[in-house]
């Protein structure tokens, strides 16, 4: 009498990361040139802000979700989902869905920034456990959303309104390298462009 033995079934999911990471950059750089005054509006980064900053990321979130890559899954879910907010915010601001309300309040958008901020300081201890170029582009992230509110909420925009820009426009040349150095790392199985070893603050349980 033959018995069935049971096969264990394996699915193996590519890293996205560099996928994730890639849109987030984009979307930065190109959001930085209206900042920097570069480029002016927000019409034409709304297709950037909802293709590459998060339909890309919240994919590679879904994808470490499933690799159990705890740190990317949640990391890149968070600003895809944030991208999709702002690219709603400049709809509404250009009229997409009809005049604005008298009672229509940008600064909304600025707290917005702020609980970000809150979050992203928990993720910037994480990222620097991951690798410094990671932790470089939080500590950036902490910047822009840190300037930006305060720029919505009118507080000192001559100096935060810059401030922005520049952290913008440094988080998409980093997140660049760290994409392209994720992609060429894992095509070749050894490492071609360094991110940095994890800092070794806190130790995982």
């Amino acid at each position: 009498m033959s018995s069935t033995q049971p096969h264990e079934t394996k699915i193996v999911s590519a890293d996205a990361t560099a996928l994730g990471v890639f849109g987030l950059a984009l979307v930065t750089f190109v959001a930085s040139t209206q900042k920097m005054g570069w480029t002016t509006g927000s019409v034409y980064l709304m297709p950037w802000a909802l293709f590459l900053g998060s339909i890309a990321q919240i994919w590679a979130a879904a994808v470490d979700f499933k690799r159990n890559s705890y740190f990317g899954a949640i990391v890149l879910g968070a600003f895809g989902l944030f991208w999709i907010a702002v690219a709603m915010h400049w709809a509404i601001s250009n009229g997409w869905f009809g005049s604005l309300p008298e009672n229509a309040d940008p600064r909304q958008f600025g707290y917005a920034c702020f609980g970000y901020l809150f979050f992203c300081l928990f993720i910037t201890v994480a990222a620097f456990e991951a690798n410094k170029v990671f932790g470089a582009i939080l500590v950036l992230i902490l910047v822009l959303l840190g300037s930006l509110g305060s720029q919505l909420l009118g507080i000192k925009p001559e100096l935060t309104g810059p401030l922005a820009a520049w952290a913008e426009f440094l988080i998409a040349i980093l997140g660049f390298y760290a994409a392209g150095a994720i992609f060429l790392n894992g095509f070749f199985g050894r490492q071609i462009l360094p991110l940095g070893a994890p800092m070794g603050w806190v130790k995982k349980g």
